[in-house]
């Protein structure tokens, strides 16, 4: 009887360990070639993990909530004919201890990788629990040694750092600073200005949870729980507030040519290329436009270092049936025309409406659009997704009258207007770039050409 071996799949240049949510299969079931046999969610996307074999489920190495390095043997399946034929299952113990021989070679491999990554951060400064890659790479570059770590209370299994526990502990960190410095004394010294007096920061703060006040409930409200994806996004959106100073500009367009190319083109355009147009890619197409003539607002920041990128990835924020949001990311926007444009959009919006993206759709986006006037709102102030600087919302598309310039003076007249707003980080982007970028895509837009060829 032939036994294969099931690996947690490599699902992202970033991605070194999933969290197994649940198994759709017990011991002893069958599995067909490519049928689902568990659920995992990284800290990106949940996924389905198809069985690269057809047999029987013969031993799960691992329990829903276990955190799995990827690469790791998560499952042992044996071919349908040595079970059915009723075979004893003579080498189960010899495999067991293969495998078992095998993560241990994994995890001290893994082990020395994660020593050698905790002296990069800290010389001479030995850990002495595990820490995930994603965790150390945070506390690295928000300048937390070793030691720092070993103090830091983690709500993982068997006491083990999480990536929310970090990000937790470095805002309240950051809050303890502020605290320090309103209550520390001032002194006026002659011919200065007033200084604060240093105090030495207090060893017993701990990592508060989300809610900074305590809450009382009253009879017939009811408690919801966050789920999984929630606690996701509260936490990244309380981390963008935190690290990135917020600042929105608006734009009012005239998108009146506009509206009327793409009510002349839709149907032609859906017949001949078997996709419904929307206004999402044309947006992003004079968004790639504007961030070619201003490639400053395409950067992200590292520390005190600029990286400017060189692709143009677009994400998209879009709504999930749950209420959630996701953001798949347009790869390489500024290589497509608007025929590839509307084709990624509609397939990547699909795809995170049936929650069938991959940890790649949803990575590597360096500019984010949110289309806010889905919902009827006219204009928003988004929160920056980090690590990018900068994120457009689009409003809804209105008719009301303006008034127009033309040879014979100026008149008022029913037009199709709409506001953009584009929030951005003030740390690099100052209001002359992120207002004449905003600008820009506007100018783009309002020249949209009428009589343009699909």
């Amino acid at each position: 009887m032939a036994e294969f071996q099931l690996v947690m799949p490599k699902m992202g240049e970033s991605i070194t360990e999933a969290t197994i949510i649940k198994w759709t299969k017990n011991e002893g079931d069958h599995i067909a070639l490519d049928e689902t046999l568990l659920e995992i969610a990284t800290d990106k996307v949940d996924s389905e993990v198809p069985s690269s074999y057809a047999g029987i489920l013969v031993k799960k190495l691992f329990n829903e909530n276990d955190v799995v390095q990827v690469g790791a043997i998560i499952a042992l399946i044996s071919d349908a004919t040595g079970a059915e034929s009723g075979q004893p299952h003579i080498a189960a113990v010899a495999m067991e201890n293969k495998v078992a021989e095998v993560v241990k070679e994994a995890a001290t491999a893994l082990e020395d990788k994660v020593v050698l990554l905790s002296n990069s951060m800290k010389p001479n400064i030995q850990g002495n629990r595990f820490y995930s890659p994603l965790v150390l790479n945070i506390a690295r570059t928000e300048n937390i040694g070793m030691s720092e770590l070993e103090g830091m209370e983690g709500t993982g299994a068997e006491g083990r750092v999480t990536k929310r526990d970090i990000i937790l502990y470095i805002e309240n960190r950051g809050q303890a600073a502020k605290i320090n410095a309103m209550e520390a004394p001032v002194v006026k010294l002659e011919n200065e200005v007033l200084k604060p007096l240093p105090l030495t920061k207090p060893s017993n703060i701990q990592p508060a949870n989300i809610t900074t006040s305590k809450v009382t409930t009253n009879a017939g409200d009811e408690i919801i729980e966050m789920d999984r994806m929630r606690k996701l996004i509260a936490e990244h959106m309380v981390m963008s507030k935190h690290v990135s100073p917020h600042v929105t500009s608006f734009v009012e367009c005239d998108v009146t040519n506009l509206v009327r190319w793409r009510d002349k083109v839709k149907n032609s355009f859906e017949k001949k290329e078997g996709e419904k147009i929307t206004f999402t890619p044309i947006f992003i197409e004079c968004v790639v436009k504007a961030i070619k003539d201003f490639p400053m607002v395409n950067i992200s920041i590292d520390g005190t270092n600029i990286i400017k990128r060189k692709n143009i990835n677009i994400g998209m924020a879009t709504a999930l049936p749950s209420g959630n949001l996701i953001v798949p990311v347009i790869k390489n926007a500024d290589h497509m025309n608007l025929v590839g444009l509307t084709k990624s959009v509609n397939d990547l919006a699909g795809r995170a409406r049936q929650n069938k993206l991959l940890p790649d759709d949803i990575q590597g986006g360096t500019f984010t659009i949110t289309n806010v006037g889905t919902f009827g709102n006219v204009m928003g102030t988004p929160i920056i997704f980090q690590p990018q600087v900068a994120i457009l919302a689009v409003g809804a598309i209105r008719k009301k009258p303006a008034v127009i310039e033309t040879a014979e003076g100026d008149m008022i007249a029913i037009r199709s207007m709409m506001f953009l707003s584009l929030s951005y980080d003030h740390r690099v982007v100052d209001g002359v770039l992120g207002g004449s970028f905003l600008r820009k895509i506007g100018d783009y837009l309002e020249a949209w050409d009428v009589d343009r060829e699909i």
